[in-house]
């Protein structure tokens, strides 16, 4: 059964990360990707959807200190990510041996725009609803996984 949560996991993932389709430009279309995103928070157990956003609301304002954990718990970030273990992203730990705080404002902005090549083939889904504040809040707690 865990295998096949597994599996729907990464096919959802690389649903998602495909890449632009035909006729799309290299942005892709940002409707269809929150869309993504929220279906692969929505295969998640345990995961508080009403959290997520969908890329139409407006800015949040910057998160308290401190509170990394919690927006990533309310991201689709536990999608491909886990804190000591590599599912289809780098676990957090592994990240945070990589950069070091002087990365913190980089890392925020590959967060909200996507991206991939740093890691592998499989490109991180951008996020442009989260704010750089919140982010960057993200980006702390990531950094401090060991």
């Amino acid at each position: 059964m865990k295998k096949v949560f597994i599996v729907l996991g990464i096919s959802l993932v690389i649903a998602a990360c495909g890449g632009p389709k035909p006729g799309e430009s290299e942005g892709g279309d940002t409707t269809a990707t929150a869309a993504a995103n929220q279906t692969a928070v929505a295969a998640q157990p345990n995961v508080d959807t009403s959290a997520t956003k969908t890329g139409t609301e407006p800015a949040a304002t910057a998160a308290a200190p401190g509170n990394g954990a919690t927006l990533i718990a309310g991201s689709d970030c536990t999608t491909c990510h886990k804190e000591h273990q590599k599912i289809v992203g780098p676990a957090f730990a592994d990240i945070a041996k990589k950069y070091t705080p002087a990365d913190e404002e980089k890392l925020a902005k590959k967060v909200i725009a996507g991206g991939s090549g740093n890691w592998g083939d499989i490109a991180m889904s951008p996020h442009p609803a989260i704010s750089l504040a919140d982010a960057k809040e993200m980006v702390k707690y990531i950094l401090s996984v060991k």
